[in-house]
């Protein structure tokens, strides 16, 4: 009798984008251990896989933590091409940040050739509300405009 090869479970590649500082690390180490890292390093490029249950099913999520610094322009659109979902994060606190996000969001529309990928978009340190440089509304609106769900988070409070 032969043996049906096992497969595992599904996998589905996400990729972390957006400017510098505003909180993909933060967040991506918040996801995969629980843990808020308070000090600043600029990535180059850090992978991470975890499984989850989405929809009933485990499935492995990869999770692609890109470098948000100008610097690695260049190599985006290899990392655009490999994913298959996206979360833009920018700081509530940081209205470049948020202006960005058009950036970020042409090129990997320019890459994937396909406006109906998943994509959302993220707005981060809302425990620094007070700080607050970018209107929820216009968040909201921009949301709206591109057809993409938008959250506002905090890596360090969870909320």
């Amino acid at each position: 009798m032969s043996k049906k090869p096992t497969t595992g479970p599904a996998l589905h590649k996400v990729i972390m984008v957006g400017s510098g500082g505003v909180g993909k690390s933060a967040l991506t180490l918040q996801f995969m251990y629980d843990e808020f890292v308070e000090d600043y390093e600029p990535t180059k490029a850090d992978s991470y896989r975890k499984k989850v249950v989405l929809d009933g099913e485990e499935v492995q999520i990869d999770i692609l933590d890109t470098a948000g610094q100008e610097d690695y322009a260049a190599i985006r659109d290899n990392y655009f091409r490999s994913g298959e979902g996206f979360l833009c994060v920018f700081s509530i606190t940081e209205d470049d940040s948020f202006q960005a996000t058009q950036e970020f969001r042409e090129q990997i529309l320019r890459v994937k050739n396909d406006e109906n990928i998943p994509f959302l978009l993220v707005g981060n340190k809302c425990d620094l509300n007070d700080k607050r440089k970018v209107p929820l509304a216009e968040c909201q609106s921009r949301a709206q405009q591109w057809g993409v769900p938008y959250v506002e988070t905090s890596a360090k409070t969870r909320e």
